[in-house]
């Protein structure tokens, strides 16, 4: 499912049409949780100073999506932005850090406020900061 948007990403510097067309997204490369096995998924973010947060939003369903729990268990990855490939470490923002955030990216893509509103859980917020 996500091999024509990856495929896309790689092919056009990092830019993507249809329903991501404007949004910033960066490929994440993480670590299976059980597996230990590198999966890839591209998925939107925010800057935030020199690091990058993302959501763990899976479209408002109820379960936080896989490759939230393999950063659980494993917080060094790497992401692919543009034409870049940066090593970072992930945690989970709380408090403060985790309402700015996710403010920000529900004013700067609205879709974001629907996914909230279609489930019962707070959609954590994932900070990678660069190694």
């Amino acid at each position: 499912m996500n091999a024509p948007i990856i495929d896309e990403f790689r092919s056009n510097a990092g830019r993507v049409g249809g329903p991501f067309e404007g949004i910033p997204l960066l490929l994440l490369h993480s670590k299976g949780a059980r597996s230990g096995q590198e999966r890839v998924n591209p998925l939107a973010y925010q800057p935030v100073g020199d690091a990058f947060a993302i959501f763990a939003s899976k479209g408002g369903a109820p379960p936080n999506p896989d490759w939230y729990y393999n950063l659980v268990a494993h917080p060094e990855a790497r992401v692919e932005v543009g034409t870049d490939t940066i090593e970072v470490t992930a945690h989970v923002a709380e408090g403060k850090e985790r309402e700015d955030i996710w403010e920000r990216q529900k004013q700067q893509v609205p879709a974001f406020a629907g996914y909230e509103r279609k489930t019962d859980r707070v959609i954590p917020v994932i900070v990678l900061a660069r190694r």
